[in-house]
């Protein structure tokens, strides 16, 4: 077994990862919640648990992978307020709730797929979970930890003395000058909620000892961990987004109801930004894996963009650096053909010293970059078969198709930027109708030497 550390988020520190089992790890992840299409900067999220179970495999462990199926919506507003994101896709496309779920993670599974993300051992939907979440509800409000209103169950914040400890947050600062709207149905701004209940016209809605009613986001990732990974378990994934409310909540109300610690590790990635900013659906700046491939892009390019940044790291997109990860990506699978092709042999100890440092970049906190560092390096040896086959078991790790290596002559060629760019103009003038514009832009892109064919989801462009 391979001794690897990991920063915890809980003690902010990097600690030496001690399972509760011997050879084996149980980890829970924070899935989508499935009313709209995933974009890249969530599938980041995706891509470090990945890497995460496949580091742990790696190592030696035996890993139970959980990661919820977010089938009932939860309200847009951090104060338990606002519309039902499910309710509001549906009321949007005139589909019902589980026909919107059904087919949005129909499309987040096929691009976990694309991206070659293991999918979980277990992917539990909240729809079908909703009896154990009453459950948890039932003893926060036997032990006193909840409260009922009119509008709903909440948890008592104040309660729980060890509420802030992920995040940092104060709860005397909460009280006045909280940064949500107060529901005046609180005890304090940032109690939550645990249970509410429906209207009349919500989509959503179950019978309970409370009425109909639907339950809070938190408490489906409190109530299926437990069910599938038991009441303590090794880590906890997600993004940074869900420090500050969403684990902080599940943290506390999971305490409250187990008596004790219910989680040991948790780690947490940092945001992708787009050319500098916020990526995210609200804002209408985000971009799909179908945006991406659009454009010319394999889902491989998109996951070595992932892996050259370390995961507690911002990572920024533009398309000139997914540009720059296509061409590093190709010329990397060039020599590693050439490798492959090779009928050299490298010495062992030269072989061992990559694979060591390789697995000291991996196991310090999963630093996924520098082990591409390693992996660089390696492949500037003489040309040998050897080469080829320690990539191989690197690629355990890395997941970037190297047993799949094709003739560089056959890949996709590069696309000049100004063919792009009019392809681009060509495609804005599509969509508003301009059809002249449309054609003169499609002339303007033969004449570089290209054809341009409508698709779907945008464009395509070939050498002539």
């Amino acid at each position: 077994m391979i001794q690897l550390k990991i920063y915890n988020t809980l003690t902010r520190k990097k600690e030496d990862f001690a399972p509760l089992k011997a050879g084996q790890a149980g980890m829970y992840s924070c899935g989508p919640t499935v009313y709209k299409p995933a974009h890249i900067g969530n599938l980041r999220a995706y891509v470090f648990m990945d890497e995460l179970r496949r580091i742990l495999e790696y190592c030696g462990y035996r890993v139970k992978s959980v990661m919820n199926i977010t089938d009932v919506g939860h309200l847009v507003s951090d104060g338990d307020d606002g519309e039902d994101k499910m309710n509001k896709s549906a009321t949007e496309t005139g589909k019902t709730p589980l026909e919107i779920a059904s087919a949005i993670t129909d499309r987040f599974l096929n691009d976990v797929d694309a991206l070659n993300i293991k999918r979980p051992t277990l992917m539990p939907k909240a729809t079908d979970n909703i009896a154990e979440m009453i459950a948890v509800v039932q003893a926060l409000l036997d032990s006193g930890y909840a409260y009922q209103t009119d509008d709903g169950i909440y948890f008592s914040v104040e309660k729980f003395a060890g509420y802030g400890k992920l995040s940092g947050v104060k709860l005397q600062d909460q009280r006045h000058g909280a940064r949500v709207e107060v529901n005046s149905f609180k005890r304090h701004p940032i109690d939550f909620a645990l249970w509410k209940k429906a209207a009349p016209n919500h989509l959503q809605q179950w019978d309970s000892p409370w009425g109909k009613g639907f339950p809070g986001w938190h408490i489906e990732c409190t109530a299926m961990s437990k069910k599938y990974l038991g009441e303590t378990f090794d880590i906890h994934t997600g993004g940074v987004d869900h420090i500050p409310i969403h684990h902080e909540n599940e943290i506390a109300q999971a305490e409250c109801w187990l008596g004790h610690k219910a989680v040991n590790y948790w780690m947490h990635c940092e945001f992708m930004l787009i050319d500098g900013g916020k990526m995210s659906k609200s804002l209408g700046n985000d971009y799909t894996v179908a945006d991406v491939t659009a454009r010319g892009y394999t889902p491989m390019e998109l996951r070595y963009l992932y892996l050259n940044v370390q995961y507690r790291q911002k990572l920024n997109f533009t398309w000139d650096i997914m540009d720059s990860a296509k061409s590093a990506y190709g010329k990397l699978c060039a020599q590693l053909l050439a490798h492959k092709n090779s009928p050299q042999h490298t010495e062992q100890t030269v072989l061992d010293g990559y694979k060591q440092k390789f697995e000291q970049a991996i196991t310090d906190d999963l630093n996924v970059p520098l082990a591409l560092g390693v992996l660089w390096t390696m492949v500037k040896e003489p040309k040998s078969a050897d080469i080829y086959k320690l990539a191989l078991q690197f690629d355990k790790v890395f997941a970037l198709n190297f047993d799949k290596l094709i003739a560089p002559q056959t890949r996709q060629i590069q696309i000049p930027d100004d063919v792009r760019a009019a392809a681009e103009l060509r495609l804005a003038a599509r969509r508003e109708k301009n059809w002249a514009e449309s054609d003169r832009l499609r002339n303007e892109i033969l004449k570089m030497g290209y054809n341009v064919k409508d698709t779907k989801d945008g464009y395509e462009l070939t050498a002539k």
